[in-house]
């Protein structure tokens, strides 16, 4: 498998001039495109860090409404470093073929490659609104930093975003890194479809950077009732969030956050 990161030599400049100037190696995170083949026909291209391969096709395809269980999918080969071929269950098609997505996702986007606005929105098939979770702003206000912990690439390059699946008592479940917000969160629904824990209730999705729409809508898809960023959250996401009965946290920081919809999650302040 393709490494994670890259050696890179620098010329490290410091103004005003001091000591620890001068060349270096430094670490770079790797950003490698990811073919993903549906029964050996291309099905879309995005840009993501390798690693967790198998979770980032499984999740893509889960957040893209194409698969919804383990049972839907066959297999998932890795075909080579950058290429990952699925077999779908019996009974399971692709969709309209407007959704496919046969050129290359950047990193930054995940909905890059849609023909019209109705292909951006997904049909979840979990009722998040009905989901009795609750959290303390104390607990969740100790998850970024429970994160960054668990975040070993980005302590050695500081170049990526990650994702983290925590239980109401703040266990970890899984953490995922990727140049890509969406990719990170993709191979958090991967890998809880794999392993037969879809939908995800009770649960809080942390994501390093902001909030965007296709990032609340991966975790509706996912069943998961809070999605709390250490950033801002986009004016769309707000509405699916309040739409879908999602709770939606921003600004998750230094003891602070911004609660944008289902404050009703949160037990009385610690």
């Amino acid at each position: 498998m393709t490494g994670r990161t890259a050696r890179r030599r620098v010329l490290q400049v410091r103004v005003p001039a001091g000591p620890g100037g001068g060349s270096r190696a430094d670490l770079l995170a790797v950003e490698e495109p990811l073919e993903i083949r549906v029964g050996g026909e291309p099905l879309a291209v995005t840009m993501r860090t390798p690693g967790d391969d198998i979770d980032l096709a499984a999740g893509f395809l889960a957040s893209e409404g194409i698969i919804a269980s383990p049972s839907d999918v066959t297999s998932i080969k890795m075909c080579d470093d950058n290429v990952a071929d699925v077999t779908l269950g019996a009974g399971i098609v692709l969709p309209a073929a407007r959704l496919r997505r046969n050129f290359v996702t950047s990193s930054a986007c995940g909905v890059c490659g849609k023909d019209s606005i109705d292909a951006i929105r997904v049909r979840a098939s979990y009722d998040v609104s009905t989901d009795p979770v609750q959290v303390s702003p104390g607990l969740l206000a100790s998850l970024p930093d429970r994160l960054r912990e668990a975040q070993r690439v980005f302590a050695r390059t500081g170049g990526l975003h990650a994702a983290g699946i925590f239980t109401a008592d703040a266990a970890l479940l899984a953490v995922r890194e990727d140049v890509g917000r969406h990719n990170a969160v993709d191979k958090i629904v991967g890998w809880a479809l794999r392993g037969q824990r879809l939908p995800l209730a009770g649960c809080v999705l942390l994501v390093s950077g902001r909030a965007s729409f296709e990032l609340a809508q991966k975790a509706l898809v996912a069943g998961i009732p809070v999605l709390a960023a250490v950033s801002a959250p986009s004016s769309l996401a707000a509405e699916l969030a309040e739409e879908s009965g999602m709770t939606l946290i921003g600004f998750l920081r230094g003891g602070s956050m911004n609660v944008y919809t289902g404050a009703r999650r949160l037990t009385a302040a610690d």
